[in-house]
């Protein structure tokens, strides 16, 4: 799926590592965690540089970031999404669902359990299962000789409701996941939050 135009991405660091890839001395290092929610790969909100400090702020009080925070900070990217597993159309998530269904074959087969998403306070917020089907979908992808996905890219409804029986939540945000650097066009400073 081809996405067709470059998007804004915000990642909230601690500000001598967003310092670091701004004067060009490395790049974002990608997570590797099992509990990401869209699999391996570099994390950003999308168009939202707020909720990026809201999360680096949030990392630094709660140490929910193995990356250890100091001083909240954010980058911002020009990304070309590329070949994207856009969870926000058909095809994507019929892929996502096939791969779910292929991993959990996969487990039968292995005489194994599958992974588990967990919940904190009745939300999934540890996202094993979730890591898993996204990065096996990349697998059998590979393995088919296709070509790979070179981001991931979905809605998150999170957070408590904006007021009763609202549609609407205080955290919802769309999260990009990059899975290699030739998707980053190049980083900025964005003004308003520095």
């Amino acid at each position: 799926m081809r996405a067709p135009a470059f998007v804004l991405g915000y990642h909230g660091c601690d500000r001598t590592v967003g310092e670091d890839i701004l004067s060009g001395a490395k790049h974002l290092r990608a997570s590797e965690n099992d509990y990401d929610w869209l699999g391996s790969g570099i994390y950003f909100w999308e168009n939202s540089a707020a909720r990026a400090l809201e999360w680096a702020e949030a990392a630094m009080a709660n140490s929910i970031s193995s990356a250890r925070i100091r001083k909240p900070f954010v980058i911002g990217a020009i990304i070309d999404l590329g070949n994207c597993l856009d969870l926000l159309e058909a095809e994507s998530i019929r892929i996502v669902g096939s791969a779910y269904e292929r991993l959990v074959e996969a487990y039968a087969e292995a005489g194994a359990k599958p992974l588990e998403n967990r919940e904190v306070d009745g939300k999934p917020v540890i996202r094993h299962l979730d890591c898993a089907v996204i990065n096996y979908a990349h697998l059998l992808r590979a393995e088919a000789g296709q070509k790979t996905f070179d981001s991931v890219r979905a809605a998150f409804f999170e957070g408590e409701r904006l007021y009763p029986n609202a549609g609407f939540q205080r955290h919802t945000h769309i999260q990009i996941c990059v899975r290699s650097h030739r998707s980053i066009i190049g980083y900025f400073r964005p003004l308003d939050l520095t």
